[in-house]
């Protein structure tokens, strides 16, 4: 992709996220995503139904009269992009490439957090980690996040996600929201991701394609898996073939999602084109990040 082409669709991609991040989701965002804690605000007189572990003993001492300390909820939060850039999420047949929607998805998530003041960074990764961008404020910075997402390098091999939450772990300290986008086609601890949610706030995004989950009928056809580079034919008039790629294609979907469930994370499945804010919005009312 040229950059030409890539600045263009970081502009559509602002275009079209506008309308959801300045609406339900930017709304959704505020509740849900909450900061870390509590700071000092300011101290005032005691009133009627105030919480004595709030009384400020060393100004009602001074001052002869009960005062207490107003804090104020930090609002302040690190969002974590972490996007899958091996090959499988170079493809798409309906609305979109699988990884120009997962740009788009990360730009509405991006801005709302721009709106709020919170940071926002970006790990890409496949079977090592390609690009670490730290997190930081702004609207710029996230039209930079999107043009990196747009313009990398996806490559073959299968995702080392184990590794890569074990890199932002490491490097970043600070308890954030992470969001996972990939397709989950390759294995991963759940010992990891245990880990990962006793330090962050982790969703997973599972990001597919129709013609990943349902194979139509048009004879035979020559299959190529682009992350190993495996060829071979199938006759897709098979109804029994077809059946047992459908059953095989449901199993995994299901064991990866109880995965990331039974390890406390968060889990959603969204097709290439659908309405991906009613399901952030879903999950952000169901899900409160304390």
């Amino acid at each position: 992709m040229q950059i030409k082409d890539i600045i263009k669709k970081v502009k559509q991609i602002e275009i079209r996220t506008k309308r959801k991040t300045e609406s339900a989701l930017m709304g959704q965002y505020h509740s849900a995503m909450k900061g870390q804690g509590m700071t000092f605000s300011e101290v005032r007189a005691y009133q009627f139904g105030d919480e004595i572990r709030r009384i400020d003993w060393n100004k009602t001492a001074r001052f002869q009269e009960p005062f207490v300390k107003v804090m104020e909820e930090e609002r302040e939060l690190t969002v974590m992009l972490l996007v899958d850039i091996s090959a499988s999420m170079d493809f798409g047949t309906q609305y979109a490439l699988k990884r120009e929607f997962v740009a788009e998805i990360c730009g509405s998530i991006g801005f709302s957090a721009a709106n709020n003041n919170d940071k926002v960074g970006l790990i890409l990764y496949g079977k090592e980690i390609y690009k670490v961008i730290p997190p930081k404020k702004g609207r710029q910075h996230i039209l930079s996040l999107l043009s990196q997402i747009l313009s990398a390098n996806y490559q073959p091999g299968k995702s080392n996600l184990d590794a890569t939450l074990q890199y932002m772990m490491n490097v970043f300290k600070k308890k954030s929201f992470v969001f996972v986008f990939s397709d989950f086609q390759d294995e991963f601890s759940e010992k990891t991701l245990r880990v990962t949610t006793q330090k962050h706030a982790l969703l997973a995004v599972r990001i597919l394609d129709d013609k990943e989950i349902q194979i139509p009928s048009i004879g035979y056809a020559l299959f190529h898996d682009i992350e190993t580079g495996q060829q071979f034919w199938v006759n897709t008039n098979n109804s029994r073939w077809r059946y047992n790629y459908i059953e095989k294609q449901k199993q995994q979907q299901k064991n990866v999602q109880e995965v990331f469930e039974n390890s406390s994370a968060g889990f959603i499945n969204i097709k290439s084109g659908e309405d991906y804010a009613h399901s952030l919005i879903k999950y952000f009312q169901q899900k409160k990040i304390k």
